[in-house]
């Protein structure tokens, strides 16, 4: 059976992804006067403000990862593949640059003009306005590999390009000529960078030197050799001091004072991995970088001696998350463990909120000193972790085992560091690992399994071993999978490689149960709330154990690989499961059956529903991000039927990945053909009132003291009268008209009772209205106008004031169509009571409309008897309800 995507889960946006391996782009808005940082990561770009580091926009996505970006005073121009786009207010493409044949891996904007090169030693200027080809320059990779380009400051038309073999070369774009070519250090350039001092360049080799060069004179003023191999960026500083900074592919910064000839400071470990890019603020002690470990840092040098700290930094993952968890009870936390090592929190309300709890050391004090190696002392990566936020402010609330590591470790999340208790078992046994942590509820204690079946409690406050589980203090005879205990520390779950689940006392830690299952289980995971334990075995089936029976309720089969993780919905009702054949699936217990499924493009290794049920988080393979899905079970009906045997899941895209042009124009016209439109009247026996604002009706009776209360303390000066008089059109506000030459010569100069009398458009369409028994035209006019207007509107039904004597029952006829329909009740009211004020005397002569006034009064009473027995009832209940509570 072919199937549709997610009928219960939405993508919705992804977290933790801010940076990768493309060099960074700094912007000046010369409006806001402040500088904008543009990031590639995928197929997407991100810009921040330097000033706080908050997200601007995102641009749309591309067909392919970006290579390289670039911008200039309007666009950002973004290569994917074969192909340039420029992107106008940092979201939309509005130009498009198709000609090369291999990848492009350089931009440069200069001007108008947009110069590019690729793999294939095609260089091309483009008109950036028109998207035409203004020049095409080809080299041969064999003696010219491009890898490097810049344009120098004052040379107008000139681009200087750097090679992989050690040659540079500046070209002429305007009139296509080789103006001079510089032979070399015999070493690949790297970096071409523009220094504050016209005429000089800062150049990076493969081999760590780095020289200023003056391209006018052909003359080198210095050169410097850096140790940790091939430069990957450079940067001047502008704000006074006469600094350049250089970056390395081991993530250190190295600053050097070219006044003095010498290095000044260096910042080691700025990033994990290669720096990408750092660009100095102009005229501002602020340094800008960022690295493929996915972490965008600013910097400010305000140390003696010319060294930089870290004034403000977005970091994600630098290695795909292994293990996700929503912390606290709110759902506003993901805690996350990468295989890099640290372990992080995302804040799925700000990014501001996001903390970095840093890596696992073995002595902290010694790494801090900085005597031995910078990776000896530091943990493996995080495969199993627990928390609890019940007594977080008071001591550490976060418990971690390592691959391969006996120790388990605490962290602090309100200090955002490592906690100070390694846990180790009084008694272990060569080449015995940790394998399963669990934090009570209470956040009192830490429970640990070993792979050799030990089943340790810790006391988080002290740290202080309190005893094992088993006779011979051993669990199982196997690795310990799983653990788990209940909210109240009654009982502890336990399961094993030996295929057994066992459950136990807590406090006197004596086994209560023992259930043999069929297979190794190889995860568990338990609802506190319900008592539902969720077990994964090794045979890619599920079981759902009852705690309180000790009993299996249900079992679930259709994963076709391992199943990495699981988690229940906050109800209990839904188990969500996600298995490395790339499917996430959704079984409902109280029926049994598989309720959703779908694919995704990569492998999703950890799940997490949040507390409050609104967000589905997962973890894949080879992805940097923490991935948020949307229940839409909370924004609507959601109609789950359960899913055949042979149902065959569709691919839905993960979040942060559009479909394609003529996929998502569709998905927009089916969700506007999807949009409820509310009803005029819900029912025929309900009363809808209007959506003016009170002050259009309720001040209609008072408008007489209104009026004597502003009315002005001088009265004021008429103009002078106009010395001729124009036509008027007839109506209550004047409009004056020329008559044509054929109405001058054939207008008579008696003028009939009839011109005299003055109508207005709501009493002309009153009178049409009668024949056709539509008053909505009419009653629309009343609506647009204002309290005085329908005063005076009302005034001039009247035959004393040039209405017709007709006009008071069709206004009595529209006020009971008001009524009959139920629509705009306060409205009916409100004309009604100031009709029968301006009219009364007038009415009282008239007998046909007193009969319809008789009967529109016999028609209110009746409709106000049927509403005050709703309010009664209404009242009554909520009486009744509030008395049996209290």
């Amino acid at each position: 059976m072919a199937a549709g995507g997610s009928s219960l889960f939405s993508g919705f946006r992804v977290l933790g992804l801010y940076s990768s391996h493309v060099p960074h782009v700094l912007r000046f808005h010369q409006k806001h006067r402040e500088f904008y940082l543009v990031t590639a990561v995928g197929t997407r770009f991100y810009t921040y403000n330097v000033k706080r580091l908050g997200i601007i926009a995102i641009s749309n996505s591309l067909s392919d990862d970006i290579t390289c970006v670039a911008a200039d005073r309007m666009l950002v121009f973004a290569a994917a593949g074969r192909v340039i786009s420029a992107f106008a207010r940092n979201k939309e493409v509005v130009m498009s640059y198709h000609g090369h044949k291999h990848e492009v891996r350089l931009l440069l904007p200069l001007g108008d003009q947009l110069i590019s090169a690729d793999s294939g030693g095609d260089v091309i200027v483009w008109d950036v306005q028109e998207g035409d080809i203004y020049l095409r320059l080809q080299f041969d990779p064999m003696t010219f590999d491009m890898s490097a380009m810049m344009h120098p400051s004052t040379y107008l038309n000139k681009v200087l390009l750097g090679s992989s073999q050690g040659a540079l070369q500046l070209w002429n774009i305007k009139t296509s000529k080789l103006l001079f070519t510089f032979s070399g250090w015999s070493a690949g350039v790297t970096v071409l960078q523009q220094s504050p001092a016209v005429d000089v360049v800062g150049i990076g080799t493969a081999t760590g030197r780095i020289i200023l060069h003056n391209i006018r004179l052909d003359e080198t003023l210095m050169s410097f050799v850096q140790d940790w191999g091939p430069i990957s960026s450079l940067a001047f500083r502008t704000d006074g001091p006469p600094v350049m900074a250089s970056g390395s592919p081991q993530g250190h910064i190295a600053f050097w004072d070219l006044e003095h000839r010498q290095l000044v400071a260096q910042q080691r470990h700025a990033h994990s991995t290669a720096i990408a890019a750092a660009t100095f603020l102009h005229g501002e002690p602020l340094l800008v970088t960022n690295g493929a470990d996915n972490a965008i840092k600013v910097w400010i040098f305000d140390k003696e001696g010319g060294g930089a700290r870290l004034l403000r930094n977005r970091q994600g993952h630098s290695s795909p998350p292994t293990t996700i968890h929503h912390h606290g009870n709110d759902g506003k936390n993901i805690l996350s463990a990468g295989q890099d090592g640290t372990l992080q929190s995302f804040s799925t309300v700000h990014e501001r909120f996001n903390k970095n709890l840093g890596h696992g050391s073995i002595n902290r004090k010694k790494e801090q000193r900085k005597k031995v190696a910078y990776e000896e002392l530091r943990l493996p990566a995080i495969t199993a972790f627990s928390s609890a936020a019940t007594r977080q402010s008071d001591w550490d609330s976060i418990i971690g085992c390592h691959r391969g590591c006996l120790a388990t470790t605490t962290w602090n999340y309100q200090r955002c560091t490592m906690g100070a208790h390694r846990l180790l078992p009084p008694v272990a046994q060569r080449d015995t690992v940790a394998t399963a942590v669990n934090v009570t509820s209470c956040g009192n204690f830490a429970l640990i399994g070993t792979s050799c079946g030990r089943v340790d409690v810790y006391n988080m406050q002290s740290g202080l071993h309190r005893g094992c589980y088993g006779d011979d203090e051993i669990a199982h005879r196997g690795v310990v999978r799983g653990i788990a205990t209940d909210s109240l520390n009654q009982l502890t779950l336990t399961a094993g490689s030996d295929r057994q689940l066992k459950i136990w006392r807590f406090r006197s830690r004596k086994q209560e149960e023992e259930l043999t299952l069929n297979c190794a289980p190889a995860s568990m995971k338990l609802h506190r709330d319900s008592g539902m334990l969720a077990v994964a075995l090794d045979d890619f089936t599920l079981l759902v154990v009852d705690v309180e029976t000790r009993r299996v309720v249900r079992k679930f089969a259709g994963h076709h690989s391992n199943i990495n993780d699981m988690t229940f919905s906050p109800d209990g009702r839904w188990l969500v499961t996600v298995g490395m054949d790339c499917t996430i699936r959704t079984w409902d217990l109280p029926s049994g059956c598989l309720v959703d499924c779908f694919l995704v493009a990569m492998a999703p290794v950890s799940v997490s529903m949040s507390p409050t049920g609104d967000f589905l988080a997962t973890a894949h393979v080879d992805s940097l991000g923490v991935y948020l899905w949307t229940n839409k079970n909370l924004c609507g009906p959601v109609g789950l039927r359960p899913l055949p045997a042979d149902y065959q899941p569709a691919v839905e895209t993960l979040p942060g990945v559009t479909e394609e042009d003529g996929a998502e124009q569709e998905v927009m016209s089916q969700e506007a053909d999807l949009v409820y439109q509310s009803a005029e009247q819900m029912a025929a026996e309900l009363v809808t009132l209007s959506l003016l604002p009170e002050s259009r009706w309720k001040s209609l009776l008072h408008l007489d003291n209104i009026k004597r209360r502003n009315k002005p303390a001088v009265l004021p000066v008429t103009a002078a009268s106009a010395p001729f008089f124009l036509p008027t059109v007839p109506g209550l506000t004047p409009h004056f008209t020329l008559p044509t030459s054929t109405e001058q010569e054939a207008q008579s100069k008696l003028v009939t009772w009839g011109l005299l009398s003055q109508r207005s458009e709501f009493s002309l369409a009153l009178e049409a209205s009668v024949n056709t028994l539509s008053f909505d035209r009419p009653l629309q006019i009343l609506k647009d106008s204002g309290p005085a207007t329908v005063s005076v509107e009302l005034t001039c039904l009247t035959s004393e004031e040039g209405g017709a004597s007709s006009l008071f029952l069709a206004f009595i006829q529209m006020i009971g169509s008001m009524l009959a329909t139920g629509r705009d009740f306060d409205l009916a009211h409100a004309y009604l009571a100031l009709f029968l004020k301006l009219h009364l005397r007038s009415l009282a002569k008239d007998a046909v409309a007193m009969a319809a006034l008789l009967h529109l009064s016999t028609r209110l009473e009746a409709g106000w008897a049927e509403l005050r027995a709703s309010f009664d009832q209404s009242l009554c209940l909520l009486s009744y309800a509030k008395n049996a509570l209290l």
